[in-house]
């Protein structure tokens, strides 16, 4: 049996030169083949080989059917453009984000759907309110967060079935919808109301109304919310700050090109 230590090392060393043959093949436009990469690399002809058939799987990379030269593949390019979509969400979405917060005196933030998990990727404090659990970089479920609700209600009904089925639907608190079928009625008024409310259903106490934010292609992107505690973002403020909220991401989605 090979000791543990010695299998971090094989797989981080893989890792490394799996890595070393993206960089190579982003100097060449027409590709290489596996004999050129091999030697641009120092590594043997079958370790490439090895290598390139993981990465082509996963699509890093793509070969030529005629000349059998490899290049990179087109996850080089989803990734590059979802990194990219996150700067340009965060850049365009802050000023909004801070009027946001001024009108609501409570804490703001901006999500985005990753994995089947939303991603906090902007929070704008309001400095004489209690902190809030949520940091960014920090993953949170779909079905219990307004942030969560307000991308699922825009789209396509076969994806967010698959995303509840593959995360599960854990009960939060005694208000999280655990239900499928309930959740795709509760995201049909979502889609109709343009806003969604987490009504204590992820966090005690913490009361979240949220909306969509859309791209230039139609697109639903991303979320924000503004969220505190029920004693503050009471039933009867919801109305007002809903408004508020769906404008704002409205804005947000015209500075990223969106044009209903």
């Amino acid at each position: 049996m090979i000791p543990l230590t010695t299998r971090i090392g094989q797989t981080v060393q893989s890792l490394e030169r799996a890595l070393k043959i993206l960089e190579v093949l982003g100097n060449y436009q027409k590709g290489l083949g596996v004999t050129e990469l091999a030697h641009e690399v120092d590594l043997h002809k079958s370790t490439v080989h090895r290598l390139l058939g993981t990465l082509a799987q996963r699509g890093f990379v793509e070969q030529d059917s005629e000349t059998e030269r490899y290049k990179l593949g087109l996850k080089i390019i989803e990734l590059s453009n979802k990194m990219l979509t996150n700067m340009e969400v965060r850049q365009e979405a802050r000023p909004f984000l801070e009027e946001l917060m001024q009108f609501a005196n409570e804490v703001v933030h901006l999500c985005v759907l990753r994995q089947g998990e939303i991603v906090y990727i902007d929070k704008v404090e309001c400095p004489s309110t209690i902190r809030m659990y949520s940091q960014v970089g920090r993953r949170g479920p779909v079905h219990s967060t307004g942030v969560g609700k307000a991308i699922l209600a825009f789209l396509p009904q076969e994806e967010v079935v698959k995303i509840l089925q593959e995360k599960g639907m854990p009960r939060k608190t005694p208000n999280t919808i655990t239900d499928i079928d309930e959740m795709l009625k509760h995201l049909a008024e979502i889609k109709l109301q343009g806003f969604s409310i987490d009504e204590v259903e992820n966090e005690l106490g913490i009361r979240c109304v949220a909306a969509p934010v859309w791209d230039h292609s139609g697109q639903v992107i991303a979320s924000i919310s503004v969220a505190g505690p029920e004693s503050r973002v009471t039933r009867e403020r919801v109305p007002e700050l809903a408004a508020k909220i769906r404008e704002t991401g409205l804005k947000i989605s015209h500075r990223l090109g969106y044009c209903p």
